[in-house]
C-alpha cells in the first residue's frame, strides 16, 4: 500500500494527483537513482529533483516553460540533485508547502495531475520490462476531461494540422482545428503522453491519416 505520510507544513492532493504522486514515489525507490528516464538526459534522480524544484522552488520553476530563464533552472536542478535520492523522495511524497500554488485544493490537483502522470510514465516506460497499467476508470475519465478542456487543448496548439481526439465511449473532439485533420485514437492517458511530446513509439496510440498529414503531426512540436 502507498505511504500516505506528510510533512510538517504540508498538506497532501487529492486523487489522482495523489495517487500519482504515491505511485512515482514508490516507483523511484524500487529502481534507485541511476536509472534512464523518457526525459532525454536525465536520471531517475534528476526527475525526481525537477519535480521537487517545480514544487518549492518558484524562482527557479518559471524557466521549465520560459526559455531565457532555463539557465537558472538548469543550475538550481544541478544543486538540488546533490541532495540524496531518498531524501528528495520523501520531501516530494509529503506534498507541496502551504505557500506553494500546488497546495491551493482542487487547482493543485489539476495542476500536477498531468505532470505527475506523464513523469512517472517517463520513468516506467524507460525500463526494459515496463508493462502497460491496468486501466482505471477515474483516471482515464479525468485525463479526457483535461486534454478536452481550453487548458488541455493548448497541448496541440503549435501542430501543423488539424487534430481530433477519439477514445471509446466518447465522442469525438477536436482540439485544433485545421484541414487536413488527423485523429488521435486510445486510452484518454495516453493520449495525454502524447500531448506531452512523447514519441508514438512509446504510447498506446494510432494516429490515423495520410501518411504525409501523420508525419506532419509527429514532427509537430507538443505540449506547453
Amino acid at each position: 500500500m502507498a505511504s500516505t505520510r506528510t510533512n510538517p507544513g504540508t498538506v497532501p492532493t487529492m486523487s489522482i494527483a495523489k495517487d500519482e504522486r504515491d505511485n512515482i514515489c514508490d516507483t523511484l525507490l524500487e529502481l534507485g537513482p541511476d536509472q534512464p528516464t523518457l526525459c532525454v538526459g536525465w536520471t531517475t534522480h534528476d526527475m525526481i529533483a525537477h519535480l521537487v524544484l517545480r514544487e518549492r522552488r518558484p524562482d527557479a520553476a518559471a524557466g521549465i516553460v520560459v526559455r531565457p530563464l532555463s539557465g537558472h533552472t538548469s543550475k538550481v536542478m544541478a544543486q538540488m540533485a546533490e541532495q540524496p535520492f531518498e531524501e528528495l523522495v520523501a520531501t516530494f511524497r509529503g506534498g507541496p508547502p502551504l505557500w506553494s500554488v500546488f497546495a491551493i485544493p482542487v487547482l493543485g490537483d489539476r495542476a500536477n495531475m498531468f505532470e505527475l502522470y506523464v513523469h512517472h510514465e517517463d520513468v516506467r516506460r524507460a525500463q526494459p520490462d515496463w508493462q502497460p497499467r491496468p486501466s482505471d476508470v477515474a483516471r482515464e475519465d479525468a485525463m479526457w476531461d483535461g486534454l478536452t478542456n481550453p487548458v488541455g487543448r493548448m497541448m496541440f496548439r503549435r501542430c501543423s494540422v488539424g487534430v481530433a481526439l477519439r477514445a471509446a465511449g466518447r465522442p469525438d473532439v477536436v482540439v485544433k482545428k485545421g484541414d487536413p485533420l488527423v485523429h488521435i485514437v486510445g486510452e484518454p492517458s495516453e493520449i495525454a503522453l502524447l500531448a506531452f511530446g512523447r514519441a508514438t513509439d512509446k504510447t498506446h496510440v494510432v494516429v490515423q491519416g495520410t501518411p504525409d498529414d501523420i508525419a506532419k503531426f509527429e514532427s509537430s512540436p507538443r505540449g506547453l
